[in-house]
């Protein structure tokens, strides 16, 4: 359980002190706040949480969380200063988010138990008789009107059996067959006549929640065709009521014209009733289809279509039924919501998760796949290296995954609770990367911001930053690096006053960093600096034995991304990918699996050998018979003499051509990109050749 001790009983604070208090994850230590009236202080006072005026009191008391909820930044800056390392402090600007959602959850309850009493006071209104039942063929709902007909309370009603209630009934059945039944007689233990319409409950994904029957008494129906003499009178009021309808409603005849508008249909759509009367279904509509139209084709209801109306193009949610009586359609109903307010909400909700998100690493250990040894041993290498704070080397060609490593140790370390940042030291040009890395004073170069600027390294203070392709760095920067890693300090652009910063350094490289330091293109004070811990990430042809489940989890990942099915990959298609060499490792696997996927047809759970594109250098159909090989077999096996031979064709070539890579890769028929890999994976280079015959 983590302690937490809020500063600041304003609004606020009294809304993360609700939302805290409701958790068995937090114990509230204390709220303060220098007046003691203030809300927060009334409401823990209420909720037996101590309070008072000065958080010092209390930010020494093992306090893991503190919640600076004042808004005033001195406060937040003394509490970063008194609070002990392991402490984390939340800024009011959360706080001040968390509340403002909160207020906007409590009113959306608000409002949906508001329209859940609109439609139980609905249904109690009605004549009809309505019973629900859950799958188990148990009451879960009765109506005052079902209550007056079956001749029993709805307290002695509910959750019993169906059966109990009406023995003769046939809901059971319509669960079994999921099939309507429509104006079935029925005739009731009390002497009474109903007829009665059975309905299953289909939920969105196809399965059965229940069933339901509205029933009238046939008696009773016969009363009331004898009292209601003006249907003038009826008509009347119907309008009425939908006029006074706070839901947007519009009705069509069974042609598509336009019958019936209603104010809050107007207000939504800024479309009036001359516009609407006496026109088509599709005078309404700025985008999309009219359901009123589907539904006079298809005779059935569509519920929760998204759309846009009138010249505003208002996005709206429809619900539309057919209008059908005596077996003939006479029209349509629709209901219009307008969901620019929840839009609005949800857009302001994804902003806030979209900062939390950006404050943490994404992936874990266990988002790593692989059981070979190879990537075991680097697995428990990066887990050790996660406990200590050392600063971690990954070394790896590109697309082997060295990031995800980076944010697997960061969330393993003791520093997962604050920030990791991520720079791409080759992306981000020379002449800006010294002050997005340090940041920079006022006034330190043209157009810089008024107050300066935090550099990545300050914004990752007690955090991790990963500094990926750190091999590309000029000198200078590698010299200001340097600086950072042994004195644990930085000096912001046009500054001269030190800033202390704790950061933890993760780096990243696909460069021979020994050779580079040979070439005087990387400093070797700065290696030993970052290689205090190297891990090394193997290529993927190194580990062969993790090919099946990273096509597993890359297609379980795409099926997401394209709305796909499938399930598997067959062994033809398998051993095909694990044949190859994998220049460009996972990243290259999963553009193979993805282009695969999208050759499949919508319905195809397999892949297949026939949905993979032709991979470089590797044909599907490998029958190329040696006959101008001229050395026999030597014992070794078929890979390791193809290897042989194949890395005798390419000294010879590169010498051929006086050690000129294009002209090589032009000779051999091959892509200058393949020929540096084939001569890295062979070690040949200018140097090993001198005496090369």
């Amino acid at each position: 359980m983590k302690r937490v001790l809020v500063v600041g009983g304003g609004k606020g604070g009294t809304a993360l002190l609700t939302l805290l208090s409701g958790t068995d994850m937090m114990d509230i230590v204390a709220v303060v706040d220098i007046h003691e009236d203030a809300p927060g202080i009334q409401l823990a006072k209420q909720k037996n949480i101590r309070t008072g005026q000065d958080w010092k009191r209390w930010i020494h008391e093992n306090i893991d969380i503190v919640i600076e909820a004042t808004g005033d930044e001195e406060v937040f800056e003394e509490l970063l200063q008194e609070r002990s390392k392991k402490t984390v402090v939340i800024p009011g600007s959360v706080a001040y988010i968390t509340s403002e959602l909160l207020e906007e959850k409590n009113n959306l309850l608000s409002e949906l138990k508001r329209q859940t009493n609109n439609q139980e006071l609905i249904l109690n209104s009605i004549h009809d008789g309505m019973v629900v039942i859950d799958g188990e063929e148990k009451v879960t709902f009765m109506n005052r009107s079902a209550e007056r007909i079956l001749g029993v309370k709805k307290e002695e009603g509910t959750l019993k059996n169906i059966q109990e209630l009406i023995p003769t009934t046939r809901l059971p059945q319509v669960l079994k067959v999921r099939r309507k039944e429509v104006n079935q007689k029925l005739s009731l233990e009390n002497g009474r006549k109903i007829v009665t319409t059975r309905i299953p409950l289909i939920g969105p994904n196809d399965e059965l929640m229940g069933a339901f029957s509205v029933f009238k008494d046939i008696t009773e129906v016969v009363d009331l065709a004898e009292e209601i003499t003006d249907l003038k009178e009826v008509k009347t009021m119907l309008e009425a009521i939908i006029q006074s309808s706070e839901e947007a409603i519009s009705v069509v005849d069974e042609n598509g014209l336009g019958i019936m508008i209603n104010p809050a249909y107007t207000r939504i759509t800024g479309l009036t009733e001359k516009e609407i009367v006496g026109q088509p279904a599709t005078a309404d509509i700025s985008e999309g289809e009219s359901m009123h139209m589907r539904v006079l084709q298809t005779r059935r209801p569509v519920r929760g279509v998204r759309m846009s109306v009138g010249p505003a193009k208002k996005e709206v949610l429809v619900n539309v039924a057919p209008v059908i009586v005596d077996g003939k359609l006479k029209g349509s109903v629709g209901v219009l919501h307008d969901v620019s307010e929840i839009q609005s909400l949800t857009s302001e909700l994804k902003k806030a998760r979209q900062i939390i998100r950006n404050l943490e690493a994404k992936y874990t250990f266990d988002d790593i796949i692989g059981d070979s040894s190879e990537m075991t041993l680097a697995l428990e290498q990066a887990k050790v290296g996660a406990k200590t704070p050392a600063t971690v080397l990954l070394r790896g060609e590109s697309g082997t995954g060295k990031e995800l490593f980076a944010h697997a140790i960061h969330n393993e370390s003791n520093r997962r609770h604050n920030k990791f940042i991520r720079v791409n030291c080759a992306s981000i040009a020379e002449s800006i990367l010294e002050s997005e890395l340090f940041g920079y004073e006022e006034g330190a170069f043209s157009g810089a911001k008024r107050g300066g600027k935090r550099g990545l390294f300050e914004e990752a203070n007690h955090g991790s930053i990963f500094l990926d392709e750190i091999g590309e760095l000029s000198l200078h920067m590698q010299a200001k690096l340097l600086r950072v890693l042994q004195e644990h300090e930085i000096v912001r652009v046009g500054g001269t006053k030190p800033i202390n910063i704790d950061v933890r350094v993760i780096a990243a490289t696909n460069v021979k960093m020994e050779k580079a330091i040979v070439n005087h293109t990387f400093r070797e004070d700065l290696y030993y600096r970052l290689n205090r811990l190297p891990i090394f990430i193997p290529p993927l042809r190194e580990r062969r034995l993790d090919i099946p489940g990273l096509v597993l989890h890359l297609v379980q990942k795409l099926n997401q991304d394209y709305g796909r099915n499938v399930r598997e990959i067959n062994e033809e298609a398998l051993q095909y990918l694990k044949a190859y060499d994998w220049p460009g490792n996972v990243r290259e696997l999963e553009n193979i699996i993805g282009r695969a996927m999208i050759y499949m047809s919508m319905n195809e759970e397999e892949i297949r050998l026939s949905h993979i594109p032709e991979l470089w250098q590797h044909p599907k159909n490998s029958n190329v018979e040696s006959e101008n090989v001229t050395e026999g077999w030597n014992g070794k096996n078929l890979q390791e003499t193809l290897d042989l031979y194949e890395k005798k064709v390419l000294k010879e070539a590169y010498r051929s051509n006086q050690f000129n890579k294009t002209k090589t890769a032009k000779a051999l028929g091959v892509s200058i990109r393949n020929l540096y890999y084939k001569l890295d994976k062979y070690q040949i280079d200018r140097d090993s050749m001198q005496d090369f015959s």
